[in-house]
């Protein structure tokens, strides 16, 4: 795919815009609604800013949801092929396709119980990340509080909208 050039997203269409922003923030089309106003941006970093202060203006609510909307990483959805394509991209890059019996077993078990802890999924940018290091994430980051985590999740969801809207823009 030909990545857009920042001039060719500021000229989309609103809804041009909502349909290829749909999903840097994983299931939360409406943040790309939220941003599009924000045009004219001066490049890809400028448009990142901008989903980075839609998360950040988020109440704790909001963010809980945009937590909420990630799936487990190798969960049920990976298993049965219903992530989204980005998603199951990420998940590959980080070997989570490969996992032995094992691995599957610790994840599955570590991913319940951190879910049941806070309430949402374990978040992760899995494409700056390899299987032990995410299973090392998933045991440390159970120990912190709800707060904790709804802060380091909304960071790790600004690194994963990021990389997925520098798969779609020209960086320069």
């Amino acid at each position: 795919m030909t990545k857009l050039s920042v001039s060719e997203v500021n000229g989309l269409s609103d809804d041009q815009f909502e349909w290829v922003f749909r999903n840097v923030i994983e299931l939360r089309s409406e943040a790309a609604a939220s941003v599009l106003d924000l045009r004219p941006f001066t490049d890809a970093p400028d448009l990142c800013a901008a989903f980075d202060k839609y998360l950040d203006q988020l109440s704790v609510e909001g963010k809980l949801e945009v937590l909420k909307s990630h799936p487990d990483l190798a969960g049920r959805l990976a298993a049965k092929g219903e992530l989204t394509q980005e998603s199951t991209d990420e998940q590959r890059s980080a070997g989570l396709n490969e996992l032995t019996v094992e691995q599957k077993a610790i994840m599955d078990f570590n991913n319940e119980r951190y879910k049941n802890k806070f309430g949402f999924p374990f978040i992760i940018c899995a494409r700056e990340n390899k299987i032990q290091s995410i299973i090392e994430g998933l045991k440390n980051r159970y120990n912190n509080t709800k707060v904790q985590e709804i802060v380091i999740g909304i960071n790790e969801v600004k690194k994963i909208c990021k990389l997925r809207i520098l798969d779609i823009v020209q960086s320069s």
